[in-house]
């Protein structure tokens, strides 16, 4: 009995002096600089960059290779800003582009052929997100100038390039950025006559009509306020008699934005640039912002009192959710302060009172001659929208001098 007790207390001495079997040190070992050495370097993780849209099939010829064109047509929309985005192709917007290729090829061989189109902005719901503008909006840029052929102009809108008011502003610059390498391939470069430096603010001519793309958002920057100023200044008018701009914010709209509602961006285009529209006799304001078909005119007498006409147009039905009419804007401030040129207002095309009143639609403007025309398509269960009890107007008025 004794020594069987002496036989287990020296193979207990013996477990407790000798060192662990050398595999179970080395696992141990190998644990210890497992947790004290650093993870490998991971690759730094790639950002996503905006594609470029395709450049167009048929581009603008240099300006004056277009003299001599008084009769054609052009497109007009905007708010192509979809509930998928991100994640799917615009499934609304795509409903515009089927129609804006098929009346591209459609007038092609006609008297009054398409040769660009015209976009008010809100292209993605958020412009920094460069997904955004790669799976939702690129693709389907690239039918119009591919397939269309067409060039293809996107003013800035407020989900773009955010709705700072400084063309420096740290929020703007990621979606400025985006806005920029998506049209790289379609405005005027930095150095160009017809292009603001670093601005997504530029201007083309096009036989009888010259085209100016302004960025809203800052609508109170000084230095884009000049260079517009200057390029009406500078222009010829007998070779240019119409003006057109188009921009994101209406001055004037009965939409969820305006009525009696009057953002700082609506506000800052009444003090400056309405006044500097009429001096020069522009004929088509196009904005979107509100999604929405509106029209407005404006009309005015100058100094010598020849009575003048400027449109407003509201197109913000480009597959952006639906809106509806809130009431009228309060007028009384912008024509009191305009009263020296007879200023007035006349609301000719009111939105629906709910959004399907409001169908999703683009614009066919046709330009002949000194008269403009204007034709409101209604896509999907819009068809036959008749905003004028018809879908058609003229741009003038009959008995104008």
């Amino acid at each position: 009995m004794i020594r069987r007790i002496l036989l287990v207390l020296l193979l207990i001495f013996i477990t407790c002096t000798n060192p662990a079997p050398a595999f179970e040190q080395h696992l141990f070992i190998s644990a210890q600089q497992t947790t004290q050495q650093p993870a490998p370097a991971q690759p730094a993780q790639q950002v996503e960059q905006v594609r470029a849209i395709a450049s167009p099939r048929n581009p603008l010829p240099a300006e004056a290779a277009s003299a001599g064109v008084t009769r054609f047509s052009f497109i007009a929309y905007g708010d192509t800003r979809g509930r998928r985005d991100g994640a799917q192709e615009q499934y609304e917007h795509s409903l515009i582009v089927d129609a804006v290729v098929a009346t591209i090829k459609r007038l092609e061989n006609g008297a009054f052929p398409v040769r660009f189109v015209l976009q008010t902005g809100d292209a993605v719901v958020n412009g920094r997100d460069a997904r955004q503008w790669n799976k939702s909006f690129v693709s389907l840029i690239n039918r119009i100038t591919t397939d269309g052929g067409v060039p293809y102009f996107l003013a800035p809108g407020n989900h773009d390039v955010t709705g700072a008011d400084k063309l420096d502003a740290p929020m703007r610059q990621e979606g400025l950025r985006n806005y920029l390498a998506a049209i790289a391939n379609l405005i005027p470069a930095d150095g160009a006559p017809r292009r603001l430096d670093g601005y997504p603010t530029y201007a083309f001519g096009y036989g009888n009509a010259f085209f100016i793309a302004l960025d809203s958002n800052i609508a109170t920057d000084e230095k884009q306020f000049e260079w517009i100023k200057s390029q009406l200044e500078g222009l010829d008018r007998k070779r240019y008699p119409h003006v057109v701009a188009f921009f994101h914010h209406p001055p004037f709209s009965s939409g969820p934005h305006g009525g009696a509602i009057v953002e700082p961006p609506a506000a800052a285009l009444r003090l400056r640039y309405l006044p500097l529209f009429r001096r020069h006799h522009a004929a088509i304001l196009f904005s979107g912002h509100e999604h929405l078909f509106e029209h407005w005119v404006e009309r005015y007498e100058d100094g010598d009192g020849r009575k003048y006409r400027l449109d407003h147009i509201v197109t913000g039905g480009g597959g952006a959710p639906l809106y509806a009419y809130h009431g009228e804007p309060d007028l009384r401030e912008y024509l009191r302060n305009n009263a020296t040129q007879k200023v007035s207002l006349d609301h000719i095309v009111r939105p629906g009172l709910d959004p399907g009143g409001n169908p999703y639609h683009f614009l066919l403007v046709q330009v002949d001659g000194d008269r403009i025309r204007l034709e409101v398509t209604g896509v999907d269960w819009g068809r036959g929208f008749e905003p004028y009890r018809s879908n058609k107007a003229e741009l003038q008025d009959r008995n104008r001098e």
